[in-house]
């Protein structure tokens, strides 16, 4: 089976190789990206996001699912010094940084749940694998058409943050200025929520990003500094040909 949707901004393709697993499964992952879009986007008026930063409900009365994101988003917070801010001076409450991860992970256990033990979901660039071997590649952050590493996923998810694809997007909360220091930023850890969050909160801290990165549990980092240089992980799963070559 295989799907692509627009979701969230983004494409999101999934591939199930399972053959007992139906299209039914397709649909709740794709209507539950659809649900998240609407209750967290900020970017709908009417989103719980949107009303909570409006002050028309509470902390305590949001969802449980916004309140487990709004946790994660403070502990990332504390966890970088104040570099990975979501309530930054001047804008409004937009957690998507960890909302993307957080939801396409749940969906990745919606497809589990449903029996399915060999499938990959990517949106936009950013991938749940299981069943492995899987071969994902990271886009060169200077070369549209070329890729600077192919990891291999067994049971693992991957993220990337960069600017190519949305300028300086991604801004140091410590400064309130865009973050410097790397050109690109990919974290392989077990879950999506993780290496998503990981990759944008150290992309904001600069080039100290990449050793806090790299220290963080479970995960392993492939990086690109402004200058040119790249750093990696000794347990980056690159392919099999690329240890060799290396």
């Amino acid at each position: 089976m295989h799907r692509v949707e627009h979701v969230m901004g983004f494409p999101v393709s999934l591939r199930v190789d399972d053959p007992h697993v139906g299209e039914e499964s397709a649909d709740a992952v794709f209507a539950w990206l659809r649900e998240v879009d609407a209750r967290f986007s900020p970017f709908r008026a009417d989103s719980e996001v949107r009303r909570l930063d409006r002050g028309e409900i509470g902390r305590g009365d949001v969802s449980a699912d916004l309140d487990e994101v709004l946790e994660l988003c403070e502990e990332y917070r504390v966890a970088t010094g104040g570099a990975f801010d979501v309530r930054l001076p001047g804008r409004g409450l937009d957690p998507c940084a960890v909302v993307k991860g957080w939801s396409v992970q749940r969906a990745a256990g919606l497809l589990r749940a449903a029996g399915a033990s060999r499938f990959v979901l990517n949106a936009g660039g950013d991938v749940v694998a299981s069943g492995g071997p899987w071969r994902v590649g990271v886009r060169h952050p200077e070369h549209a058409d070329k890729v600077c590493v192919v990891a291999e996923l067994g049971d693992a998810a991957i993220a990337t943050s960069a600017c190519y694809e949305r300028g300086d997007h991604i801004l140091d909360g410590r400064t309130g200025r865009p973050a410097t220091g790397l050109l690109s930023l990919t974290v392989v850890a077990p879950s999506l929520t993780v290496a998503d969050t990981v990759a944008t909160a150290a992309f904001a801290m600069g080039a100290e990003g990449i050793a806090w990165a790299a220290a963080r549990p479970g995960c392993e980092v492939f990086a690109v500094d402004t200058e040119r240089r790249v750093l990696r992980t000794e347990g980056f799963p690159v392919t099999s040909e690329q240890a060799r070559a290396a």
